[in-house]
């Protein structure tokens, strides 16, 4: 009886050793199934679904715009008024507009529906009648896609063809400019329907938000290109889809999947009108098949755990407890089970603190993205409402101000002291920071490279002013104590209150800090955004720069050096902005290779030029800076034309140095001591090569000029004939006429009315 006794007690144990470990089975079972593996594939996969269900938006928004060309191509019109001298019948326009407007009510992202024909200047559109000209010039105005581009394309064989989304200045009376992103899209013609030319002009910002780009998963981004692998829209600036693309293979399913750096492309193609999607989606999961690896070994772990158990205990069954409990106290057995055990409970604490900080680290990058998703955010519309909830990691005092923080290794700096990761150096700030005068709670988020932006926050009792200080204080000891090899500059936007709508002001503050600078104070390390004073008097000199240019091609370095430093030292002296000093910078670029372009090797070589020049402009910390680019550039072209060319003889030369001496007595005989030839070959060859005179050729130079000073000075007609190379104010008067059929004065008026 008391042998039954003690076996059942044994039993008991048995019992519930093995509940104990089924119940392990079970967690472990569950974490496994909410791991990072399994939360990572819902979302991808339900992120696929929400992508191909705006891939079939984007299609069904596309054959809407094609069904709709249609239509427009079957409406009713004959555009001539028959037997009225080629006039427009402009009851059937009328008609047309209504029909278009119709048309078009109810689709909410056509912005306007255009109708030209190739014979006539009027446009027809949903709104209204206009000439074609005017129409591009004063409501939808871009650089490219003007009304002679139109034209010049409506008369080309062409497909239905959409163009990329691009940015259009629209001007209304009575309102300012906006610019509004925009696509063209064009009808075809290789099977001509009617007479009418059909644009369509699409929102792109209302066609995002009809295709609903909203839902996917946070951080993606989307871009699409047409059957040539042109961009047509994107959701996200400077892509390199060069690596990309070469990387994908379509298999049967039209889709493709590959991963670069942190992010996953996924690639579509569209059976519709063979588009392309590529789907940019963050990799923000590290380490998923350790994590699941490790979940897996749990759970044998588990079960191997309740096996050995059971079958131990049935071994000792009909030992006395004394033995049992020997062998969980004392461990004397070999093959201690218990041990085990413990053991496995230590390594599942480890990996369980392991996921823990790889959570945390998620987290935080999953608030760096909100904020930033903030700060890319167009307006407070914007924001998503799951942004929202991290506002208590971005605030905890009432109210901020935001503070940008750029490194930059210094050219005499000291390079004793390792260079350091951005990491660090945020990191570092972290640390720091909770120790400022003047500070109430911090938060560091790294934008890109060696560039920060910090929140400040004000503390009750606290103000701006020593805020700011505070701050100041804190960036010159840390580039004296750990930083002495780096340049810092810091901007502090205005105080706002603590609400996420909010960091888009503050944020737009330090852009207006970095463009709009004056000068004088970019010697500061920290620059107060509220303090910048506008400044519009910009001293940019025209003589100057027609003299600079002439310099250049007389050779005389010294002289254009001189004129580059006083033109840039005179605008530093009446203190401009930065970003007005740098548009003067590369105007001055502009005069600089008037006389390269006649010696350069091609257009490959002034393009590289360029490129390197307003590289290191819009990089500048200073003015100084500036100059130097400025001075390399004149150095550089001076030395291209240190050779005198083989033959002065030839049209590239002789059209430059008209273009250089127009306002002197550029008589024959002196273009022939120029040309070193006589002047009866050159006047015949001058006009083989250019197909007319000399004489009228430089008049049209001079006169090409002399437009420019009557539409933009507020010299006379004497002064501007003198420096367009005309003796006296009536022979400049009597040619002007000649060739224009108005007086230098009537081209005035009429300029200025226009």
């Amino acid at each position: 009886m008391n042998r039954l006794l003690a076996n059942r007690g044994l039993l008991q144990i048995f019992c519930s050793l093995l509940l104990v470990i089924m119940i392990m089975s079970a967690s472990s079972y569950v974490v496994y199934k909410k791991s990072i593996s399994g939360i990572y594939d819902k979302v991808t996969q339900n992120n696929r679904l929400v992508v191909k269900n705006i891939i079939q938006a984007f299609d069904s928004s596309f054959t809407t715009v094609n069904n709709l060309i249609f239509t427009i191509h079957g409406l009713p019109f004959d555009p001539v008024k028959s037997g009225d001298g080629g006039r427009m019948d402009m009851a059937q326009v009328y008609n047309l507009q209504d029909n278009l407007a119709s048309l078009i009510s109810s689709v909410d992202y056509i912005e306007d529906v255009i109708v030209f024909y190739d014979n006539q200047d009027l446009a027809i559109t949903a709104n209204g009648t206009s000439d074609m000209k005017l129409l591009f010039q004063n409501k939808y105005r871009h650089d490219t896609y003007n009304a002679s581009y139109w034209r010049s394309f409506s008369k080309s064989k062409r497909p239905f063809t959409v163009f990329p989304s691009s940015d259009y200045m629209m001007l209304t009376e009575g309102s300012k400019p906006q610019s509004r992103q925009l696509i063209a899209v064009m009808d075809g013609n290789k099977y001509k329907l009617s007479d009418k030319n059909v644009i369509i002009l699409i929102n792109a910002e209302k066609l995002l938000q009809h295709v609903n780009m909203s839902s996917m998963i946070p951080g993606s981004s989307m871009i699409v290109l047409d059957g040539d692998r042109k961009i047509v829209l994107s959701t996200e600036k400077n892509w390199d889809l060069v690596e990309v693309l070469n990387d994908v293979y379509f298999n049967q399913s039209q889709e493709d999947s590959l991963t670069r750096g942190d992010f996953e492309y996924h690639v579509y193609q569209s059976d519709y009108n063979d588009f392309i999607y590529i789907d940019k989606m963050p990799y923000q999961f590290q380490n998923i098949d350790t994590v699941a690896s490790g979940s897996r070994i749990i759970m044998v772990i588990a079960i191997v755990s309740a096996v050995l158990l059971s079958g131990l205990l049935s071994v000792y069954l009909y030992l006395p407890v004394k033995g049992i409990l020997q062998l969980f106290g004392e461990g004397r057995v070999k093959g201690n089970d218990f041990r085990k055990i413990y053991s496995g409970i230590v390594k599942v604490q480890r990996e369980n603190e392991a996921l823990r900080q790889r959570m945390e680290r998620a987290e935080a990058d999953m608030c760096r993205n909100a904020f930033f998703r903030v700060l890319e955010s167009q307006r407070s519309s914007d924001i998503a409402r799951d942004v929202l909830k991290y506002e208590p990691f971005f605030f905890r005092d009432r109210s901020f101000v935001m503070a940008s923080l750029e490194l930059r290794l210094s050219q005499k700096g000291d390079r004793s002291h390792p260079a350091m990761e951005p990491r660090q150096i945020a990191e570092l700030l972290r640390k720091e920071l909770g120790s400022m005068a003047g500070a109430g709670y911090t938060a560091v988020f790294h934008q890109r490279e060696m560039q920060f932006l910090i929140l400040l926050g004000i503390p009750q009792g606290g103000d701006r002013q020593t805020l700011i200080s505070g701050w100041a204080a804190f960036i010159l000891e840390a580039n004296r104590d750990v930083m002495p090899g780096y340049v810092l500059r810091s901007f502090v936007s205005k105080d706002y209150e603590a609400h996420v709508p909010n960091l888009l002001s503050a944020y737009q503050d330090i852009l207006n800090g970095m463009l709009y600078r004056n000068v004088q104070d970019e010697a500061q390390t920290v620059i107060d955004t509220a303090a910048v004073q506008y400044v519009g008097d910009v001293y940019f000199p025209l003589e100057k720069m027609d003299h600079l240019a002439r310099c250049l091609t007389a050779g005389l370095t010294e002289e254009s050096i001189q004129i580059v430093t006083d033109i840039i030292h005179e605008n530093a002296r009446r203190n401009i902005h930065h970003y007005h000093l740098a548009h003067v910078a590369k105007s001055m670029f502009l005069y600089l290779i008037k006389p390269a372009k006649a010696t350069a090797e091609g257009d490959q070589e002034l393009m590289q030029l360029e490129s390197r020049f307003i590289r290191r402009v819009e990089q500048a910390y200073d003015h100084r800076e500036i100059t130097e680019a400025l001075l390399e550039v004149v150095k550089q072209v001076a030395g291209s034309r240190g050779g005198e060319p083989k033959s002065k003889l030839n049209p590239a030369f002789i059209s430059q140095y008209i273009e250089l001496h127009y306002m002197n007595n550029l008589y024959l005989d002196h273009m022939a001591e120029v040309l070193d030839t006589s002047p009866k070959y050159f006047s015949n060859y001058f006009k083989k090569t250019f197909g007319i005179n000399y004489v009228e050729y430089l008049n049209k130079v001079r006169l090409a000029h002399a437009r420019e000073f009557l539409k933009n000075t507020d010299y006379n007609i004497s002064e501007i004939g003198e420096k367009t190379g005309y003796m006296n104010a009536s022979t400049f008067t009597t040619t002007f006429k000649k060739y224009y059929g108005i007086s230098p004065s009537e081209y005035r008026k009429m300029a200025g009315e226009g």
